[in-house]
């Protein structure tokens, strides 16, 4: 009597290896994915601390200019590499007045010795870099 050996089938091997090959695949996408959703967000990052520059820079931000970042940060000493860095980043400054509000028209104002004169401006600048932009709100008194 011939004693039957245990063994993988043929079709058994094949069905391992297409799931083995669709979870290889899926892992796959996922970095994919993952490096693209990393890549998008460190850029932002890049140009939020940029504007967070121009937030600390009071003599830019409300006109359109285009301007290297190293004249945002000309007052504060910083390492080499990061200064050269900067200086070789160019951007452009574009700001758009949303509003204007002149506090000496108030009919309702009883302190009009004390607001006379003041116009609150609301505005809204945009910092675009080479890969990428990013606004803030702006408020200006007049």
């Amino acid at each position: 009597m011939l004693q039957a050996r245990r063994a993988f089938t043929l079709i058994e091997v094949m069905v391992s290896v297409m799931i083995i090959s669709v979870v290889i695949m899926a892992l796959l996408q996922m970095n994919a994915n993952n490096t693209h959703i990393f890549s998008a967000t460190k850029k932002q990052l890049k140009t939020n601390q940029y504007i967070s520059l121009l937030i600390g820079n009071k003599d830019y931000g409300f006109e359109d200019k285009s301007i290297y970042l190293d004249d945002l940060i000309r007052d504060f000493e910083l390492e080499d590499d990061l200064r050269r860095e900067l200086k070789s980043t160019n951007v452009a400054i574009l700001y758009q007045e949303l509003e204007s509000i002149d506090l000496s028209d108030d009919k309702n104002n009883t302190q009009k010795s004390s607001n006379s004169g003041i116009v609150l401006e609301i505005g809204k600048s945009v910092l675009k870099a080479k890969d990428d932009s990013s606004s803030i709100m702006r408020l200006r008194i007049k």
